[in-house]
């Protein structure tokens, strides 16, 4: 229960990390995402500049942060980022860190849909490795 509350703090922590980085970087405008994605079961997403992804789901919440993206070649119309995160789900005390790797496709103006891998090391109970993925779409503002 204690590592739970560690946990919600440390992603708490994020979430005002990335507020705060984007309050300080003052007149510039910023990029919202808002979609659904399949992550934590059924999942809310919200991202924040292409960098910080917060998902609230039915089993619990992710959050991460997109260190680099990149372009295959000019024929293909997906990327790809890269990524490190935190997770914990809502009914088990399982929580852990996670390293996003993921590939975007932008299918119409301001829409695009994202599939991504991510290993996990769950640190309930002693550490477990284990994988993951999410399917989503967002929506840019």
């Amino acid at each position: 229960m204690e590592r739970n509350i560690l946990l919600r703090s440390v992603l708490s922590g994020a979430i005002l990390a990335a507020s705060a980085t984007a309050s300080a970087e003052g007149g510039t405008t910023h990029q919202w995402s808002a979609g659904m994605a399949f992550d934590q079961d059924l999942s809310a997403v919200v991202e924040l500049d292409d960098k910080y992804r917060l998902t609230l789901g039915n089993d619990g919440a992710a959050f991460d942060y997109v260190f680099a993206r990149g372009k295959f070649d000019a024929d293909v119309p997906f990327t790809w980022y890269v990524g490190a995160g935190a997770w914990s789900e809502w009914d088990h005390d399982e929580f852990g860190a996670r390293v996003p790797l993921g590939v975007n496709w932008n299918f119409h103006k301001n829409w695009d849909m994202y599939g991504q891998v991510h290993p996990e090391l769950d640190l309930h109970g002693g550490a477990e490795l284990q994988i993951g993925g999410a399917l989503g779409v967002k929506y840019t503002f």
